[in-house]
């Protein structure tokens, strides 16, 4: 191939190269451009409108673009709804004719143009002049209407929606979210009501001091409800814009709440004041401080407002690192307890060495963690004698690490609030001394007993079972294990095992708590029916060797009698907690 031809089939690559770019980057985008709008009044984007204008028989909506949305001038001057303003303005540069009806109609009124039902002015950027629609009447099948070109003569029809969104009432460009503001961005809220004024800081993320009228630990979660609810909260009605009286919705005296946005030079303030409720709308009546208008919203919003300064105050009574607690004494009439854990869970370590039960420690732990102040009585250290020289219970709480423990004193209290009995509670050498529910001596008054490990069949993993024996009399069951979640009966005679049933006698054996304990060194078997078990469930490892064996004596009403034959301690359980058990023989072989 010669030098010539070389240079021929370079050009001709580039010129296809640049045939392949010139058509991919330019004029495919144009063709579809073109395309898209076809049969379009407008060849505008919706981005390039800075204003839109609908003049209606009633009145006219005038929207102007801002930076970070829409305002609205007329009727009222107001912040315009965003989401509403752009689906409009859209609907309206995308809108196509269907057909023309008459290019020049003697007679617009005929067509319900004369005058127009609505006008449409876009402003566009770049465009001196504003784009200019004029919608009538429907046709005949109410499908299309009526509609032409700004100063053009000729009547074409549209879809029926344009009239629609061009007759949209003003209220639906207006602004429903009052008060918008970043949750995070808030350093202080400043509260009035009825007189009294108060004030909460931020110290921290999630963290809030009451500043006035007092300073105290701030209810962090109520104050995030509150913040939320006024975020998120939308308008219900615009009940008046620039009433000449205020007094009609309550709002000539009105409660009102503060923001403060961010820090320093920086910050800014939005505030809302608030009117009657109305319950029949339920609702409540809203102005934002320094506009004219009055709105309702949910009354919601009412309820969660914090009205007394009692209300802000944080009312946790005891703050822990719970997830971090390694040590309990529980301290009543009924003795000492002592719980710690370890790498395995929580034991009793005093009155006597036993396992506890996970479920009964965590559930006194949140009692703890759950107690709430219902009042306050005293605010310091020095006022813990007062009320709480001799406590009725006393919990010290021990967190990983930590030197000295988070004490917790409790005593019964002669009051009632709301017609609730009444305690007394404060954490040692800090104070404040407050009110809770007198449920609060039952839920820490906890034995040995109620915190111990009721568990009667030792604990194993399903995974291990590779057998299991249920025996009653002369009848007896054998399933063995055949696959990861597969089984199949061996005896009586062999043949599918429902693997739901076998499962369901593994959890009742796990799940299985005592009453009672009937006999601690097992004596008397015979009173108990466990001379002669009248059911021996028997479960068995891989290797042949026995996991345990539960013997079910006797029957006495809600109660029986039960032991593991590896142990000599006989228990009393609940009759109905063996009913998996009884029915294994019938219920476990067969499909399904």
């Amino acid at each position: 191939m010669n030098k010539k031809t070389l240079v021929v089939l370079a050009v001709l690559i580039a010129g296809l190269g640049g045939f392949y770019y010139y058509d991919t980057y330019w004029l495919t985008p144009a063709r579809e451009k073109a395309e898209s709008t076809k049969g379009r009044f407008w060849t505008v984007e919706p981005k390039d409108v800075e204003a839109l204008t609908l003049k209606r028989n009633t009145d006219t909506v005038r929207l102007k673009r801002t930076a970070d949305g829409w305002e609205m001038l007329e009727p009222v001057r107001t912040r315009g709804d965003r989401a509403a303003a752009d689906q409009v303005v859209s609907s309206f540069v995308t809108l196509r004719t269907d057909r023309e009806i008459d290019p020049k109609p003697a007679k617009p009124a005929d067509f319900g143009l004369d005058p127009a039902a609505a006008e449409v002015r876009l402003d566009v950027k770049g465009r001196a002049e504003p784009l200019v629609l004029m919608l009538g009447g429907k046709n005949p099948t109410g499908v299309w209407v009526y509609a032409r070109e700004g100063g053009k003569p000729a009547v074409v029809t549209v879809g029926e929606i344009a009239l629609r969104d061009a007759t949209r009432p003003a209220s639906d460009f207006r602004d429903r979210a009052f008060m918008a503001f970043d949750r995070k961005s808030v350093t202080q809220v400043d509260l009035e009501f009825a007189g009294d004024r108060m004030s909460v800081a931020a110290e921290a993320p999630g963290t809030w001091r009451v500043v006035k009228p007092r300073a105290y630990r701030a209810d962090a979660d109520l104050i995030g409800d509150f913040l939320e609810k006024l975020e998120s909260a939308r308008t219900m009605e615009f009940a008046a814009d620039g009433p000449k009286s205020l007094a009609p919705w309550g709002l000539d005296r009105p409660a009102k709440v503060t923001l403060w946005i961010g820090r320093d030079k920086e910050r800014s303030a939005k505030s809302l004041l608030f009117g009657r409720v109305d319950a029949a709308k339920k609702g409540v009546y809203v102005m934002r401080a320094g506009e004219p208008a009055v709105m309702l919203v949910g009354e919601e919003l009412w309820t969660a407002f914090p009205k007394t300064a009692a209300i802000l105050r944080d009312k946790v009574v005891l703050a822990s690192a719970w997830e971090k607690t390694s040590r309990v004494e529980l301290a009543h009439g009924a003795g000492t307890i002592v719980l710690e854990r370890d790498a395995a869970g929580w034991k009793i370590t005093a009155p006597e060495a036993l396992k506890a039960d996970p479920g009964a420690v965590t559930a006194l732990l949140w009692s703890l963690r759950d107690l709430r102040a219902a009042g306050f009585l005293g605010e310091t250290a020095a006022d813990i004698p007062r009320y709480l020289a001799k406590p009725d219970i006393t919990v010290r709480l021990w967190d990983e690490g930590a030197k000295a423990p988070k004490t917790l004193l409790v005593k019964s209290f002669g009051e009632t609030r709301g017609q609730q009995s009444m305690a007394v509670a404060a954490v040692a050498g800090q104070g404040p001394v407050v009110l809770v529910r007198a449920q609060t001596l039952k839920d820490l008054s906890k034995t040995v007993t109620d915190l111990r490990d009721k568990s009667v069949f030792p604990g194993f993993d399903l995974k291990d079972v590779t057998r299991a024996r249920v025996s009653a009399g002369a009848k007896r069951l054998v399933v063995e294990r055949s696959g990861e979640n597969e089984w199949k009966v061996l005896e009586p005679s062999r043949g599918p095992a429902k693997e739901g049933r076998v499962t369901n006698l593994f959890l009742t054996l796990k799940a299985l708590r005592w009453r009672e304990i009937a006999s601690p060194k097992g004596d008397d078997a015979v009173r108990f029916g466990l001379d002669q078990p009248g059911l021996e469930v028997t479960l068995l490892k891989g290797d042949g060797s026995e996991l345990a064996t539960l013997l079910v004596g006797k029957e006495e009403g809600a109660l029986t009698y039960v032991r593991v034959k590896a142990a000599p301690v006989i228990y009393a359980v609940e009759t109905k907690s063996l009913e998996d058990l009884r029915k294994a023989q019938t219920d476990i072989p067969g499909s399904g």
